[in-house]
């Protein structure tokens, strides 16, 4: 596989993967900062750029395993995993399938599971058929936001024609590989700290592939970019970057793999590391870093102590799920109408991988049980916080 290697000799190593289409140039922009702190490793998927293209068919697997055989070559034992789109993809197959390989994982605008497969297919067959060139200029509209696309027109030309230029075969059955992938059943196996992120534009894989990965993987953090669509890193790169950079240089006494998995018997100070780490999470950087922004001598004390025990003890216990701490969490606060904190964990569910219509499910069961006037305050917290969220320019929960 064609790659190339930067960075210091004995940092550590991170291998980025690039999308359906691209080339290992697409993380140029990203370089500069990259190789300050890692031996970054950047090449082209099979089919695409100089990497030869073989026939079809593709799979997922199959991209993962020649992603090991490069490792191998380089004798790289232990590395970060960065990969967007189809990148992403083949960086989640590794976390699950080689995850003795992988430190920390970076998911870049992607999905465990991109349906209809008959999109993707169709398109394999037009691409047989018309070219690549065919597909180009689609494709890459689904990139970048209508803003960026009119003020910087050259770029999104020459992406085009990178598109255009990617091999026929290596395209045609990267996309039947893509209308395969399902790795939902998988998620929970993934072990490696994991930051999870995607454009808030993205029609490709909007927001909510985002969270549905964030809900599944254990230790992931989900990060909405504003101003992005599909390929975030060439849109926002100073923001991919340097959000990129702090995921994967956290010391390693941050990674939950380093605590307990049940939280009985940790330190006061594990239990404060995985609260502060699962409230983050769950309610966001913004909400956690204004609460702390606001925390006064008097306040501290209590702040300390629902970061340690309602994050760091029952939120961070493995018996339920994130989304399913939400599910009772939000029929709870409806029940009792503690509406500052039902209107906060609206939000929080959203992370957490719920959509609309289940937490509308949890309030008419709430309405079933606990009352009709109870429901109906928290059908309209509900509906209000979720148009909030619609009209955001960012798209942030």
């Amino acid at each position: 596989m064609t790659h190339t290697i930067e960075g210091p000799a004995d940092a550590p190593a991170l291998l980025l993967i690039h999308p359906l289409g691209g080339t290992h140039q697409l993380w140029q922009p990203l370089m500069p900062r990259l190789r300050q702190h890692f031996r970054v490793v950047r090449y082209d998927l099979r089919g695409h750029g100089a990497s030869p293209a073989p026939g079809g068919p593709y799979s997922i697997a199959a991209l993962g395993h020649e992603a090991l055989a490069l490792l191998d070559r380089l004798a790289l034992e232990r590395v970060h995993v960065c990969g967007t789109s189809l990148g992403g993809m083949v960086a989640l197959w590794l976390a699950v399938h080689a995850k003795q390989r992988v430190d920390r994982l970076a998911l870049l605008n992607t999905s465990a599971h991109l349906p209809p497969a008959e999109s993707w297919l169709a398109r394999a067959a037009l691409v047989r058929e018309q070219g690549t060139a065919a597909v180009a200029a689609t494709a890459v509209a689904r990139w970048f936001t209508p803003a960026f696309a009119e003020r910087e027109p050259a770029r999104v030309a020459a992406f085009v024609q990178m598109v255009a230029d990617t091999a026929t075969e290596g395209y045609a059955a990267s996309c039947e590989a893509i209308a395969e992938w399902d790795a939902r059943s998988q998620l929970a196996e993934i072990s490696a700290p994991t930051w999870v992120a995607t454009g808030a534009d993205d029609p490709a894989t909007p927001p909510a592939h985002a969270y549905a990965l964030g809900a599944a993987i254990a230790n992931a953090r989900v990060d909405v970019i504003s101003g992005a669509a599909h390929l975030a890193l060439a849109e926002r790169p100073e923001r991919i970057g340097r959000a990129l950079v702090d995921h994967l240089a956290a010391p390693a006494s941050d990674d939950p793999a380093q605590t307990t998995q049940h939280p009985g018997g940790a330190s006061d100070a594990e239990r404060a590391r995985r609260g502060m780490r699962q409230r983050r999470a769950v309610l966001g950087d913004a909400h956690v870093d204004r609460a702390q922004a606001r925390t006064t001598a008097f306040t501290a004390p209590f702040q300390d102590f629902i970061t340690r025990y309602a994050w760091g003890e029952i939120w961070s216990r493995p018996g339920l799920s994130r989304a399913e701490r939400s599910l009772v969490t939000l029929s709870i606060l409806a029940a009792l109408q503690h509406e500052d904190e039902l209107a906060m964990h609206v939000r929080a569910a959203l992370r957490n991988g719920l959509d609309p219509e289940q937490i509308r499910e949890v309030l008419l069961q709430v309405g079933l049980y606990a009352g009709v006037p109870c429901a109906n305050r928290a059908f309209a917290i509900a509906d209000r916080v979720l148009q909030e969220i619609a009209r955001s320019e960012d798209g942030e929960v």
